[in-house]
């Protein structure tokens, strides 16, 4: 992991409020835990019953990952063969698909087509402004307004109903720019009900 996205072991353990708050709407299933670093998602949604494949580049953080119900696959998200990624990313294989951190445009419409009717897509990565809080200040790396909601509205294919997103600043668990979505794949996205632990 380059060093501008190094976080504090605190940070790595702990789970996103995001993922944590809106997990419980996650239909049984596997779920694809995208670019998962240290498993911190994968663990919190193995631990809710889920089935879950964590898929990262980085070998030994996987290898750091063991917990019932996770499986973990080493993949090259962004130079890695296209077989690859159009085995990962079958249509309608995932009944969610969790991005915390990360942001490859090149993947939406994969995971988009990835996610399963009723499947959920949960999505929290840095935005536009995060300069200012430090890195990653790459523009390449940040998501522009309303972003995550004009890859949705974009989607020909499927149509999504937003549960929630947000776009602006958090204090938690450090001081950032971030953009969040939650939503449901399908017409019938209302029937998602939430779980609360």
């Amino acid at each position: 992991m380059p060093a501008a996205f190094q976080m504090t072991v605190a940070e790595m353990t702990a789970a996103s409020t995001w993922i944590s708050r809106f997990s419980g709407l996650i239909p049984p299933g596997q779920v694809l835990d995208l670019a998962c670093g240290g498993g911190r998602h994968a663990v919190l949604l193995a631990a809710q019953g889920l089935d879950v494949l964590a898929v990262d580049r980085d070998p030994a953080a996987l290898a750091g990952i063991g917990a019932p119900g996770i499986s973990t696959q080493q993949i090259d998200l962004e130079a890695g063969s296209s077989d690859a990624l159009d085995m990962l990313f079958q249509p309608q294989r995932f009944t969610a698909v969790v991005v915390t951190n990360y942001l490859h445009r090149a993947l939406f419409p994969l995971i988009l087509r990835s996610v399963a009717e009723q499947g959920v897509l949960l999505y929290e990565t840095f935005a536009a402004g995060n300069a200012q809080f430090g890195k990653p200040s790459n523009p390449d790396f940040l998501l522009q307004p309303g972003e995550l909601l004009s890859v949705l509205s974009a989607d020909r294919a499927d149509s999504w109903r937003v549960l929630a997103f947000e776009d602006g600043y958090v204090e938690q668990p450090k001081p950032a720019m971030v953009q969040r979505l939650c939503a449901v794949k399908g017409q019938d996205g209302a029937a998602a009900s939430l779980r609360i632990a």
